[in-house]
């Protein structure tokens, strides 16, 4: 496949993906969604990122019906990618994409969820010594050694079965084995490459033959570096004949590299045409004796590493290969990737409590479902539309209790009461229950949407937005397939009454095309008569606290009107004007909305405040 063929590649980012890797590996890196390789090629991390999803689940962006939807699915990456334990595994978080399979959402699910019992199980100094291990796999940028010994950390944290199976298999002693073995390589090393070193940094101390070879080499090039310095040092006027200069050469050279004077003899040219001639080929031909003594030694310490290691692949208890002829060390390095990746989404989920949904065929119902980008205490809400069963379940109380069967929810209530967070916990429920990871609830039953239009308010008034509003929000819904409507305050981008006619319309068509959908309004008294598979709902504010923040309830009242109370508004704006003609701006205002009941606010809120 040619790299132009994938969203996003064009010539000069093609171009450079092959001077840097080369086809094969660069189209390897784009298959394998690996972000790291696209990065190191010199693509932006961003841009990166965008192609690896297209590349990788192009059909599940589509899912993606609205720019609002793609900004709630980039921020719960971004959430997950940041509970990452590394680079890599935030990388593959963040190319994660909506699966349009059922059975592969599931089979996700299984995997995260396990993955998330298992972090919860771990007790804190397991937790600690897995997450030590990761880090110091991070730090040494993924090398084998790492690897190998996260391999080792993982299984003493008892991480071997279900999700982590493929670290269970592993070989103990042949981990063991093969750490000790890589402890005498620098960087990383080519599992499936021949004894010959080529492929082997040896480290300093793996050997000390090798270490002695290699001093002595360092010395003798810094003296060839410098043949006149050395001339100069054996030469004074005592000698007279080029036998003793050569001697005092030969002597002098194997004291400044603590080569045996016998090797340092052998390498003295036969002829010379001077004494700088011998000095100098002496020092070059020495060098080049040493270089191949090194080179020698290298390639038997490596064989000797590859044989530690065990170059033959691993095999099951029946003899038989395992894993495709893999090595320990090949085996462990996709082990640990594999785990990083699983954990961190299960250390994600456990960190902030989320749930696996349960997969429904139409509908969406959530009970003690909070906002995930809200941070501190959250009041959890209920709520859904569609068919599902949280209704049904007995001893709950019935704000907890979303109503079943209905298409489109028109939710209203109070300014600032949470309708648009409401929404987009909602889309962020759904949008993690597309990707097969668990959401933020106590419950969930969540459908499998084609699509998720989600569109927040827009300050803007003018027949532009509205028209950019529409093109964006209808085409979607009238798209074969399910769609999942979460549309904010449709009044905001033209008059009143003709948003109101709008705002029935889609709720119409809506229920017309056997979507679901929720609406948030202030203009459910302004509506015709919606459908019968239609219902509205109310958030409430009950006043204001004794620092006059407003007390609100965000939990929907179900098939109720919520009011958008602006005598709690006006009442904050009296108590907290200093100017004294601005207050009195404010209490003409309150006149306008009833100023008994923006005293009687005001007096609620004393009293609270004296009361503490």
């Amino acid at each position: 496949m040619r790299l132009q063929d994938y969203w996003g590649i064009g010539p000069k980012t093609s171009e450079r993906l092959v001077e840097a890797l080369g086809t094969e590996r660069a189209v390897e890196a784009i298959e394998s969604a690996d972000v790291r390789a696209l990065v190191d090629a010199g693509l932006h991390r961003g841009r990166a990122t965008r192609i690896l999803r297209r590349a990788n689940g192009e059909a599940g962006m589509d899912v993606l019906a609205t720019g609002d939807a793609r900004s709630v699915y980039d921020d719960l990456l971004g959430l997950a990618a940041d509970a990452a334990l590394t680079a890599h595994a935030a990388d593959r978080t963040r190319v994660l994409t909506p699966l349009l399979d059922r059975d592969a959402v599931e089979e996700r699910l299984d995997r995260v969820v396990a993955a998330r019992d298992a972090w919860s199980g771990l007790d804190e100094a397991d937790r600690e010594a897995v997450a030590d291990a990761f880090a110091a796999y991070d730090e040494a940028d993924g090398s084998d050694l790492a690897a190998v010994e996260t391999a080792v950390a993982l299984r003493e944290a008892g991480l071997t079965d279900g999700p982590f199976a493929d670290v269970g298999a592993l070989d103990g002693d042949r981990l063991r084995d093969a750490a000790d073995a890589l402890a005498d390589v620098r960087g990383s090393i080519d599992p499936a490459g021949d004894l010959g070193g080529e492929d082997i940094e040896i480290a300093s101390g793996a050997d000390a033959e090798l270490d002695r070879l290699r001093e002595q080499l360092s010395a003798a090039r810094d003296l060839a570096d410098s043949a006149f310095d050395v001339l100069e040092s054996v030469r004074d006027g005592s000698l007279r004949d080029f036998e003793a200069l050569e001697a005092a050469t030969i002597e002098h050279v194997a004291r400044e590299t603590e080569v045996d004077p016998a090797t340092v003899r052998s390498a003295a040219p036969d002829e010379a045409l001077d004494a700088a001639d011998f000095v100098s080929g002496t020092l070059r031909d020495l060098v080049a004796e040493l270089e191949s003594a090194v080179d020698e030694r290298e390639a038997a310490v490596a064989a000797d590493i590859r044989e530690r290691l065990g170059d033959e692949p691993e095999a099951d208890e029946d003899g038989v290969d395992a894993d495709d002829g893999e090595t320990t060390v090949a085996r462990a390095a996709t082990a640990v990737s594999d785990a990083a990746f699983l954990l961190s989404l299960g250390r994600f989920a456990a960190e902030n409590g989320h749930v696996r949904p349960t997969l429904v065929d139409d509908g969406i119902a959530v009970r003690g479902a909070r906002n995930p980008f809200l941070g501190g205490e959250v009041q959890p809400v209920s709520y859904g539309v569609g068919s599902h069963s949280l209704a049904d379940e007995a001893g709950v109380a019935s704000a907890d209790a979303p109503p079943t069967g209905d298409r489109v929810s028109v939710l209203t209530g109070a300014n600032s009461g949470g309708k648009t967070t409401l929404l987009e916990t909602l889309c962020a429920v759904a949008l993690l229950a597309s990707m097969g990871l668990p959401v933020p609830a106590d419950a969930a039953e969540v459908g499998t949407f084609d699509r998720i239009v989600f569109h927040r308010r827009h300050a803007s008034f003018n027949a532009g937005v509205l028209e950019s509003t529409l093109k964006s929000v209808v085409p979607p819904l009238t798209a074969d397939g399910r769609t999942l409507m979460l549309v904010d305050e449709f009044e905001a981008i033209t008059e009143p009454g003709r948003a109101a006619d709008l705002l029935n319309g889609l709720v119409t068509l809506t229920v017309d095309r056997g979507a679901l959908g929720v609406y948030v309004t202030h203009l459910a008294e302004d509506l015709s008569p919606l459908p019968d598979t239609a219902r509205i709902d109310g958030i409430f504010a009950e006043g204001l606290t004794n620092d006059l923040g407003l007390r609100v309830d965000y939990q929907p009242r179900f098939e109720t009107v919520g009011k958008s109370t602006p005598e709690f508004i006006v009442s904050r704006l009296v108590a907290n004007a200093s100017d004294r003609g601005v207050r009195a701006g404010f209490e003409h205002l309150a006149g306008a909305v009833g100023e008994e009941a923006v005293q009687r606010t005001l007096s609620d809120a004393e009293w609270a405040a004296n009361d503490e």
